[in-house]
């Protein structure tokens, strides 16, 4: 109230001020730059381990591209000589290079239809997709040398270039798409461009600034490259929302005070009652994003950073700038509404009785058949909830790409061509230098055991490190990353191969790397940290709620309506994605799984996202409570009243959210999704049918152990209420309280 007291009062200064935090966010972020991720810190499990001693020994897999050579026809085999000739030329344009570390000799298809040459890049492996675009000009003008053949690039470094460009459209057309739904929807609410607007610049000012800070952030928490996508999605969401809370407080009390208030009284007024809800959820989110962190994994720390950063952020701009704009706003109202009155019009009408009706008959249910409606309600919740029976949570990996990529295409071409090449798990060896000589023959013992199992297709020479500790040994699989036979391969070799060759030597510590590797230790990783997450989580939501409403019954309340909104989101989400029904209708290529990071993020972003609904909500009740109003109407006032706007705020959501849906990585859609499913059903269920209902059952318990019905209105919302209830006398918030 105090900051919104001195914005209405200096409102050029608020305004100013805020607009020169954000540009010096923004400068200073710039300044600084974004610390990105390095490979060592995804490292995690028994690969991650792997990954670290290797690299201690300098033997760390360097990241490759492939190039293919074909004839133009694809089946047609490939003219020998020509083709030859090119690899030579190419693989002389290619060591000239300084970004490259190598480069193979030529591998000959068996269906001598495509001469394949690897060629290594120096350096980490996430810095590779930077350096690629050398390579691929060597290969084009290779290409341009040979017209009469076919020369593609492929590998992860040019993959993950084509995912971040994918990404970077994606997230241009989600803008597109977002966007002008949104100032539509505001423009439904309000009625007005002007204050259609408000919200809509606050939200993309916040994400502006947010951006900047991040980038100052990422020097404490490494960006995982998701930071960016993280803030633009929950930025907007909740960037409107907050603003929308405290816009629709003001214009109602407004259209009660019936011009008796000023401007500074009213944005008072809503500073007391929205702007303390605004406040409770922006630090609710960050409470709960912030058990993130626990999950001590890279990209989730990212995540958090973002969300939080930009909660924060759009908290600020709800409580500085939109008390000035709605003062500047209402001065301008004011006056025309002293011209329209000089000139006879009456006043504008305001269609918040017409909602307020709607909003009563949907109501009318949890009002007179609360336990009727509170059991169907949740039975039907629990019914889409089911599906997590079958749930399968794996790494979405470079297979799950959308084949929209050309290296994507390229690389499903080298998959069939070169198949003893698809999958190479790596296993490393650290021991006494005086035992390099064990370590080398059991990693031979090892190859030859390994190269007798159908699951395997051979293997390369031991590689020791200049100190003799570290040796490496490269098994090659002839089956794609993402089935089952490389996952039992993975498998035979941790379970029976290591144990009765390297295991005997004494002293030695070994471990397996590689993409198979990856994609099982990354899940198992992030399903030891699950308990501590969500034991951490419905601890914060219960403190948080509790704290918020002074109630016990409150908080259990909360902790079970977000998991049962969370599971029934899921749910659904296993139901559409982890089937092929759904295909065609959202454009995307079921892997019969869903994202490893998906349940988690959910879990903890929507916790977050449901206590803006629920400190909003219940706020509005016990601000009549405190006012002396019964609990039970008091109940379906504050559900009838706050209704318009979550249901606004929801809708907004879901757009911001389904926008992700569009994308072509497979994680952003199920994100998108899920979160877009989960806030419909937390408004549209849960506040509407499951809340009221169970707080018109419980009564006066509901507030236990406080007593909060009867008591004289002096608290913040109480004198919030008295205060519109005696605007009468024409006294100002101030003077009331």
């Amino acid at each position: 109230m105090r900051m919104a007291r001195w914005s209405a009062g200096h409102p050029w200064r608020a305004i100013v001020g805020w607009l020169v935090f954000v540009v010096l966010c923004l400068g200073t972020g710039s300044a600084v730059g974004t610390h990105s991720a390095t490979t060592a810190d995804y490292r995690v499990g028994e690969a991650g381990r792997a990954e670290a001693m290797a690299a201690e020994g300098h033997l760390e897999r360097r990241p490759t591209e492939q190039v293919l050579i074909s004839a133009r026809t694809p089946s047609v085999p490939v003219d020998r000589a020509a083709a030859e000739a090119a690899a030579s030329d190419l693989t002389a344009r290619m060591r000239r290079l300084p970004e490259v570390a190598g480069v193979a000799r030529p591998l000959l298809s068996r269906d001598r239809r495509i001469l394949m040459v690897e060629v290594a890049l120096k350096g980490a492996e996430l810095d590779a997709k930077d350096k690629v675009g050398a390579l691929v000009e060597q290969t084009r003008a290779v290409g341009k040398a040979y017209p009469g053949l076919l020369l593609e690039e492929t590998g992860s470094p040019s993959i993950s270039k084509g995912v971040d460009r994918q990404r970077g459209d994606d997230l241009a057309l989600s803008e597109k798409i977002t966007l002008p739904i949104t100032l539509i929807t505001l423009l439904v609410v309000f009625g007005s461009v002007t204050m259609a607007g408000v919200p809509l610049l606050l939200a993309l000012s916040s994400i502006a600034a947010a951006v900047g800070l991040s980038m100052v952030v990422s020097h404490l928490s490494p960006d995982a490259g998701v930071g960016t996508n993280v803030i633009l999605m929950i930025g907007l969401a909740v960037g409107v929302d907050y603003t929308l809370f405290y816009l629709k407080r003001e214009r109602e009390e407004r259209a009660r005070a019936g011009g008796r208030l000023s401007s500074g009284a009213l944005v008072e007024l809503a500073a007391a009652t929205s702007g303390r809800a605004v406040v409770m959820s922006g630090l609710a989110v960050v409470a709960s994003t912030a058990t993130l962190y626990l999950a001590a994994d890279v990209i989730f720390s990212s995540l958090a950073t973002g969300t939080i950063v930009v909660v924060l952020v759009a908290v600020v701009s709800s409580l500085t700038a939109l008390p000035a704009l709605l003062v500047k706003l209402g001065q301008r109202e004011e006056r025309r509404a002293r011209r329209r009155s000089e000139r006879g019009k009456p006043a504008r009408r305001t269609r918040d009785d017409d909602a307020g009706r709607v909003w009563a008959a949907l109501l009318r249910p949890a009002s007179r058949h609360p336990l009727a409606t509170l059991c169907v309600s949740v039975l039907a919740l629990l019914a889409l909830v089911t599906p997590l029976a079958g749930l399968r949570i794996t790494e979405m990996s470079r297979d799950t790409h959308s084949r929209d990529i050309p290296a994507m295409r390229v690389y499903d071409r080298l998959n069939e061509a070169f198949p003893d090449q698809r999958v190479t798990h790596q296993v490393v060896v650290r021991a006494a230098a005086a035992r390099s000589g064990q370590v080398a023959a059991a990693l031979r013992e090892l190859a030859r055991r390994a190269d007798a199992d159908p699951l395997f297709a051979g293997a390369s020479r031991v590689r020791t490190s200049a100190d003799h500790r570290i040796s490496t040994l490269e098994l090659n699989v002839p089956y794609l990353g993402n089935s089952a036979q490389a996952y039992d391969s993975l498998d035979h070799l941790r379970r029976d191969y290591l144990p009765a060759t390297v295991g005997r030597v004494a002293g030695a510590e070994s471990a397996v790397s590689g993409d198979v590797a990856r994609y099982t230790d990354y899940p198992a990783h992030q399903n030891s940290k699950l308990p501590l997450v969500l034991g951490a989580l419905l601890l914060v939501t219960f403190v948080m709620t509790g704290y918020a409403f002074r109630s016990v019954v409150l908080g259990l309340i909360g902790v079970v309506l977000n998991l049962l909104s969370a599971a029934a989101a899921l749910g659904l989400l296993v139901l559409v994605f982890q089937g092929s029904w759904a295909e065609g209708l959202l454009d995307f290529r079921s892997t019969g799984s869903i994202g490893s990071r998906v349940p988690l993020f959910l879990f903890v972003i929507l916790f977050g996202l449901s206590m803006d609904y629920q400190v909003f909500v219940v706020s509005r009740i016990r601000e009549a409570v405190l006012a002396g109003v019964p609990t039970r109407q008091a109940v379906l006032d504050g559900i009838r009243r706050s209704a318009s706007v979550v249901t606004s705020a929801a809708v907004i959501m879901t757009t911001v959210f389904a926008s992700f849906v569009f994308l072509h990585i497979i994680e952003m859609k199920q994100i998108g999704f899920v979160l877009a499913a989960a806030v419909l059903l937390d408004a549209f269920v849960v506040r509407i049918m499951v809340l009221p209902s169970a707080m018109l059952l419980l009564g006066d318990v509901s507030w236990w152990p406080s007593r909060v019905a009867g008591r004289a209105a002096g608290r913040t919302a109480g004198r919030a209420a008295a205060a519109s209830a005696q605007i009468a006398d024409g006294r100002s918030a101030a003077d009331v309280r």
